[in-house]
């Protein structure tokens, strides 16, 4: 089957097994004598880090296994989507601690993935949140491990890209809410200082993330909408009912270019036309807004896309993100979907993303010269003491991810430790050596 993430670049033939049982899974890894599979939740991942000749699809492991109603701790199988969850315990006062800007992620790539949401200053990645994993090992060994039982496999695991087994059931803590609302205020941002400085003004607020428009140049460099966000009191608890677009085929990829993103983004920032603007929102079109709309990753045309997303320590978040801003602007390479959010402090596991600063997600259409201008960047993030994510990344070469990631080769005697090197082995694994 013809195969590939969420940015449709790069597609590769791939056997898909979708074990319905854990024991299938385990007798899969047991008779067939797999050195290249990968486990696959929903494909969300943007590149080539859940792509391999061989992938465990978690699709049929989606059963929830226990709820406590006192503490808010759910177990379920690691193929249970974030959806999922919200849909069945939202109506009942529950929400996720951590989430990601989409919905369409299984509980198990959110961990593998280690992924962040707009609260990540305050409440860290979606392991601050889990109690426990079980994981089926490269020796069809199923293994139990958190922040203290086999605790070096838990921080491997978290964030691990799937290079440590099989995920099988996740143990994660739920917050209560009063609502399924949020109450926003949108700030407007005239350029970069502006808004760093509204973050650090605003620091307390539980959730925030700034819309950048990444065209504007001069003195309304960065000029952004910065979206606070608190759990309302107000409106009940419901679902919501918007109906959803779609994009019903490939779009020419000559359709996204500097004029039509200069375009999008200057009617985008003016249509918020007070510098403070206050309403309630439900928490779908605020925390998952490309979810509205089905198959957007359609519109980068059928060669497909990639988001880079780097972070830049604080101490030199303004200068770095200025001068790859301004690179960015110089390139023509805009992107319509920028966005800046304030990470917290790093937490222990080896290969999560977050450190402590800013952070910049742009989406840019795969075309001749992207990769080159990419590999820019990444100097420059390196020159700064920052990263890229590796769950959007599809290019970064090896000499780059181990300056970036100096815990690698301690994340690769584990895998070692436990086998999982002549099992677990994904295109993105193989490009960076690890």
């Amino acid at each position: 089957m013809l195969l590939g993430g969420w940015g449709r670049y790069p597609l590769i033939e791939s056997q898909i097994l979708t074990p319905l049982t854990v024991q299938n899974a385990q007798n899969q890894i047991k008779e067939a004598n797999f050195s290249h599979i990968i486990p696959r939740g929903m494909g969300r991942s943007y590149g080539d880090s859940s792509l391999s000749a061989n992938v465990f699809q978690t699709a049929y492991l989606n059963h929830f296994l226990d709820f406590d109603h006192r503490t808010g701790v759910l177990r379920c199988q690691s193929g249970v989507s974030l959806d999922d969850i919200l849909r069945v315990f939202v109506p009942c006062g529950w929400f996720l601690n951590i989430t990601p800007g989409t919905r369409y992620v299984s509980v198990g790539g959110a961990v593998a993935s280690d992924v962040h949401g707009k609260n990540h200053h305050i409440d860290g990645c979606f392991s601050e949140q889990v109690k426990s994993l079980r994981i089926l090992l490269a020796n069809d060994e199923i293994v139990d491990c958190s922040h203290s039982q086999n605790s070096e496999l838990f921080y491997a695991t978290c964030g691990g890209m799937g290079l440590t087994g099989l995920i099988l059931e996740v143990e994660l803590l739920l917050k209560s809410v009063p609502s399924s609302f949020i109450d926003e205020t949108i700030i407007k941002a005239g350029n970069l200082q502006h808004v760093m400085d509204l973050f650090e003004e605003n620091s307390d607020s539980t959730y925030s993330v700034a819309w950048i428009d990444c065209i504007a140049s001069g003195s309304n460099l960065g000029r952004s909408l910065l979206m606070l966000g608190e759990h309302s009191k107000n409106g009940g608890y419901q679902l919501a009912t918007s109906k959803k677009i779609s994009v019903p085929v490939d779009m020419p990829a000559i359709l996204l270019n500097k004029y039509t993103v200069s375009t999008f983004n200057s009617l985008y920032y003016h249509r918020i036309r007070q510098s403070v603007v206050k309403h309630t929102v439900h928490y779908e079109p605020y925390f998952y807004p490309l979810d509205g709309i089905n198959d957007w990753n359609r519109l980068y045309g059928k060669k497909g896309f990639t988001q880079y997303q780097f972070v830049i320590p604080k101490e030199n978040g303004m200068q770095g993100m200025n001068e790859i801003l301004s690179r960015i602007v110089a390139s023509g390479r805009g992107s319509f979907l920028a966005v800046l959010k304030a990470f917290g402090c790093k937490n222990k596991n080896y290969l999560s993303f977050p450190i402590a600063g800013y952070t910049l997600a742009l989406d840019f259409k795969i075309d001749k010269g992207l990769f080159e201008f990419l590999d820019e960047l990444d100097q420059i993030v390196i020159d700064y003491g920052g990263r890229v994510y590796l769950t959007k990344d599809v290019r970064l070469k090896k000499s780059a991810f181990r300056k970036m990631y100096p815990e690698w080769e301690y994340f690769r005697e584990i895998r070692e430790k436990f086998d999982a090197t002549s099992v677990f082995n994904s295109l993105q694994s193989e490009r960076l050596g690890i």
